[in-house]
């Protein structure tokens, strides 16, 4: 029984610091001044070609948008446009394969970036399989890889980290075992 309670204390011990680990989680924003979730810097937004007016009264890509709108090497992105109702194709020469766009009154395309491909702002097009029309947007790529995502996350603990997580875990299972031997009982035979 004594050694069930040292053993929960224990295991609530590890639960608490193993919760207490901050997750790792990608910056929504970018860090350079890029807008977050999509758009331009500049707040235009992505409307397709046309000086900015949605394409060719809706017979082209319009509207086109991406999320995020600042990406690292090696991640993906997604990319959305109007008007492409029997789908299409986006591309970025050097930065992500020509890659397809789903059908329908909007159409969808999820790309991956190079793991080369040079940091800075690039524009990427899109065209419609049943029109001529081309419409670009801009977005960024940020130097290096993104996080991790999930537990652990893409750095580890440094020293002083571990050494705290060390010495707390050492003092719960140091303040399990005090608990433990003040709550003894007494032996049989013994008042």
């Amino acid at each position: 029984m004594r050694v069930l309670r040292a053993l929960t204390v224990a295991a609530a011990a590890v639960v608490a610091v193993g919760l207490s680990t901050p997750f790792a989680a990608a910056n929504p924003s970018d860090p350079l001044g890029g807008a977050p979730f999509g758009g331009s810097p500049s707040g235009q937004g992505g409307n397709g070609g046309n000086n900015g007016n949605g394409g060719n009264n809706g017979n082209g890509p319009s509207n086109v948008t991406v999320n995020p709108y600042s990406v690292h090497q090696g991640s993906t992105m997604q990319v959305s446009a109007a008007g492409c109702r029997h789908g299409g194709t986006v591309w970025s020469a050097g930065n992500f394969p020509q890659t397809n766009l789903s059908a329908g009154s909007i159409g969808f395309a999820t790309v991956r970036i190079f793991n080369h491909a040079s940091p800075g702002n690039h524009t990427l097009s899109v065209k419609c399989h049943d029109n001529s029309l081309v419409a670009t947007h801009r977005f960024t790529i940020l130097r290096g890889n993104g996080a991790q995502g999930g537990i652990g996350g893409s750095f580890g603990p440094s020293t002083a980290e571990t050494a705290i997580g060390s010495s707390l875990v050492g003092a719960a299972a140091l303040g399990a075992g005090v608990h433990v031997m003040r709550r003894r009982r007494p032996l049989r035979g013994r008042a």
